[in-house]
């Protein structure tokens, strides 16, 4: 009796690899790959073990510091100084991570996109109403990166319509033509830029004392005027949560084929994620709250006006010109990670070819959406004579009244036991989410009231 192995006709493992789809023949060779670095004893594998994993988790949150989020913490920094907002920014960090860890868990465990997962559990209606959320909230986020970048580059004396149209070429490109591997350590040293921060606000050399003492003395400034200060809030909130995040982190532990095995890593890397987050967000306050606070035109939402008062301070034409750059690569990371967040979620909706691994000839679709949503951002920002520095406040109001409604879809899915099984939200989870959306829910009444009731 012959042996089945010999048959010349019996497909071979490499025969049945090559007739898969091409993005799940990408992830099965990465997974080969993880699973050869997981069963190595030596240290230096498992570095390499750990360094695969990461990227998701602190792509999202350095992300998260975008350019409307620079503009938004220099601009809380530049009205209400060393207060408030550094205590309020360091809760933001475990909000922050409690939000994201929640996706991670769910990519892994359902191998599903965020937006596949509501179309196949709760049907076409909540699908296109969980779309249209992300869709419009990503174009506006857009919106806002397009105008750090514009406003970083002209302080180096280049023309909106040079600087927008080649930071949408150069976003449009990495995603149509690198692999997700790729793409992701691109992004990665691109995000790393942000860090430039940290030592602008040391060398703002602000008094440490009244950093630490607003940290153990938490207080409302006296005298704030109730609706702008909780317009502020809320911008602050709708930079540090937005609903594109909760799309964008879940499908790229996806793409990146993260399983059950890999949460832990993926949990360590949102954690370092958050906390660098947090970091960069407190530096950008304390500089602007040493160095613009109280002076004239500081509290006119005008991130120029900002600017000006910084290259007029102890920082200088050199430390205002790194300050731009921070401000154009917060854009321009940002911008990277919306856009592919939105070509993800239409990809997914649509039951396209959806990876970052597909060439463009067989994936034009699902590449196109999330550029074209990018390139009507850009549009707008080119508009004369537009009010930038409001306008990026306010869609940071606008992401913050979208995101319960993206919260509870999570929470939904994430107690849903016949999808998590053993990885359903344990109590305090739930109870923390639960806080952290009756929050957004109070902030968004209270900004509500001041509108309808301005002299309350």
């Amino acid at each position: 009796m012959p042996i089945l192995s010999e048959n010349p006709q019996t497909p071979t493992e490499a025969d049945l690899l090559q007739q898969l789809p091409e993005e799940e023949r990408q992830r099965i060779q990465e997974r080969w790959r993880i699973y050869q670095l997981r069963h190595h004893p030596s240290w230096w594998r498992r570095l390499l073990l750990f360094l695969s994993l990461i990227g998701p988790g602190i792509l999202v949150m350095i992300a998260d510091n975008d350019a409307g989020g620079v503009i938004t913490y220099a601009q809380t920094g530049a009205m209400y100084g060393i207060g408030f907002f550094i205590p309020f920014l360091l809760l933001m960090i475990p909000v922050a991570y409690i939000v994201q860890e929640m996706t991670v868990r769910l990519g892994a465990v359902t191998h599903r996109g965020h937006a596949e997962m509501i179309w196949g559990r709760y049907g076409a209606f909540w699908g296109v109403f969980s779309l249209l959320d992300l869709t419009i909230a990503n174009i506006l986020t857009l919106v806002t990166e397009f105008i750090g970048i514009r406003i970083g580059m002209s302080i180096f004396s280049v023309p909106p319509y040079l600087s927008v149209p080649i930071a949408w070429v150069f976003v449009a490109s990495i995603m149509i033509f690198l692999h997700y591997n790729t793409w992701e350590r691109v992004a990665l040293w691109i995000a790393a830029g942000n860090i430039v921060f940290v030592p602008l606000a040391i060398a703002a050399h602000p008094d440490w004392s009244q950093v630490v003492a607003a940290v153990g003395s938490w207080h409302i400034p006296i005298g704030t005027a109730l609706g702008a200060f909780t317009y502020v809030i809320l911008a602050n909130l709708g930079t540090t949560i937005a609903p594109w995040m909760l799309f964008f982190e879940q499908a790229s532990v996806v793409d990146k084929g993260l399983t059950i095995h890999d949460i832990p890593g993926g949990q360590a890397d949102t954690a370092i994620g958050s906390l660098s987050m947090g970091i960069i967000a407190i530096a950008i306050v304390i500089l602007t709250g040493t160095l613009v606070y109280g002076h004239a035109g500081a509290d006119n939402f005008d991130i120029q006006t900002i600017m000006h008062i910084l290259e007029q301070s102890s920082l200088g034409r050199v430390g205002t010109a790194l300050f731009a750059l921070g401000l154009v690569e917060a854009g321009l990371i940002a911008a990277i990670a919306i856009t592919a967040s939105t070509s993800w979620a239409v990809g997914e909706a649509l039951k396209l070819p959806r990876s970052l691994n597909l060439k463009p000839q067989r994936a034009l679709p699902f590449y196109l959406s999330g550029i074209l949503s990018a390139g009507m951002a850009a549009m707008v920002v080119l508009i004369p004579h537009i009010p930038l520095g409001f306008l990026n406040l306010t869609v940071q109001v606008i992401a913050s009244i979208f995101m319960p409604a993206a919260m509870l879809f999570l929470l939904m899915l994430l107690n849903d036991r016949e999808i998590m099984g053993d990885y359903v939200n344990r109590s305090w989870q739930n109870y923390s989410a639960f806080v952290v959306v009756g929050f957004l829910i109070l902030a968004n009444g209270l900004y509500a009231f001041t509108v309808v009731f301005p002299t309350f």
